[in-house]
């Protein structure tokens, strides 16, 4: 468990160094327009996004979890050095969709592998911890990022190579450390692209969480919210980078929280906390309240990412797990981006407020209907 929460942390350290200047290499350095720039992002979630479906079910079938894990790992990793080779567009465009293969590739049954591997009633606390370094690791990279970037003189490629300092120790560790968990009985038989396999508990919490997602847009509208209410553009990376402060260090106490006093409480209260962030968004009219609001959202986080990974392994049997957590990512992925696509069209159509307020209200309609869900039944091994 230490060892996956180690190559979170370095994978999302090397990830952050990079990415957040890949739009600017593609515009300045190779010459691409925005338009280009959303394509490549657009292609690399929704890549991810299937394959976390397909890796679960195959990994599930295989009864094996670290081969899988490896494999996706390894192909993101190998991502850094190539971008630093990149000499067009077209190649940041296949890099980024390959970077996305080993996202879509691991995610599954590395959840899968974590949920085996940890105690039931500790498995909250284990996903807590997990999401905890994640999040560490988003904060550390963009910082050595700004340290080394004028060390390399402002050269992104330079970037790119350090990048994969960590992505290569991120293999070293999930090669050597990672141990994989013996199946739990036969390999599932379970078919592909289907719900019959689960009970109404995980449809219902399905349900759900895709209508909080429609309601979850892009952070992106927050920053830009955030500018409008005056905060500078000099101190936009500062107030990003405070907001994953406290998603790291709210995650593993949201994920103790779930274990002590139950997954659908400390979800609810995630999004409730969201739906309240929201609305103050709706009506923000100060940089100091931008600030405030940025920090309070950083604990939706985490009540809510560790409770409901944990929750997933609760309301399906073992031998249907990795499946069961692509269905739960892809859902959570492809819902993404129609929820951003709403948020534009009514800031665009109606105004800030009334986009944001219609987030807080499918975000409350979310949390209303996961507590009127009967309880869940005895946790699952």
């Amino acid at each position: 468990m230490r060892a996956l929460g180690l190559v979170s942390l370095l994978t999302d350290a090397s990830t952050e160094m990079a990415y957040p200047l890949l739009p600017l290499f593609l515009t300045r350095t190779l010459g691409a327009g925005v338009a280009f720039v959303g394509l490549v992002e657009g292609v690399a979630e929704a890549t991810a996004s299937l394959l976390k479906l397909l890796s679960g079910w195959l990994s599930d079938r295989l009864g094996r979890r670290k081969a899988i894990v490896v494999w996706g790992y390894g192909l993101s990793s190998l991502t850094r050095p190539l971008l630093a080779m990149a000499l067009s567009p077209g190649h940041v465009l296949g890099i980024r969709f390959l970077d996305r293969i080993g996202k879509g590739i691991r995610t599954s049954p590395r959840d899968a592998l974590i949920a085996d591997s940890s105690p039931v009633e500790a498995r909250g606390t284990a996903f807590g911890f997990h999401r905890a370094m994640d999040h560490v690791g988003a904060v550390v990279g963009p910082i050595l990022a700004f340290i080394l970037l004028p060390l390399v003189d402002g050269s992104y490629r330079g970037i790119f190579w350090l990048a994969s300092i960590p992505a290569a120790l991120c293999i070293i560790v999930v090669v050597t450390a990672v141990r994989d968990v013996p199946a739990q009985g036969p390999p599932a038989r379970l078919p592909l692209l289907t719900l019959r396999p689960y009970d109404r508990q995980f449809k219902g919490f399905l349900c759900s969480v895709t209508i909080f997602t429609l309601g979850n847009s892009s952070d992106a509208f927050l920053l830009l919210r955030a500018r409008e209410a005056g905060v500078s553009e000099s101190a936009i990376p500062l107030l990003w980078a405070a907001l994953h402060v406290v998603k790291s260090t709210s995650a593993f106490l949201g994920g103790i929280l779930s274990d002590r006093l139950g997954r659908r409480g400390a979800i609810v209260a995630g999004w409730l906390v969201y739906a309240a962030v929201y609305a103050g968004f709706a009506g923000l009219a100060s940089a100091w309240k931008a600030w405030g609001l940025f920090l309070v959202y950083g604990l939706y986080f985490g009540l809510t990412e560790g409770g409901e990974r944990a929750l997933v392994a609760d309301l399906v049997p073992p031998e249907a797990r990795a499946s069961a957590y692509g269905v739960y990512h892809t859902a959570v992925g492809l819902t993404a981006l129609p929820a951003s696509l709403l948020t534009g069209w009514l800031w665009q159509a109606f105004g800030a407020a009334v986009a944001f307020a219609t987030g807080a209200a499918l975000a409350g309609t979310a949390a209303i209907l996961l507590w009127r869900l009967r309880r869940a039944p005895e946790r699952r091994p």
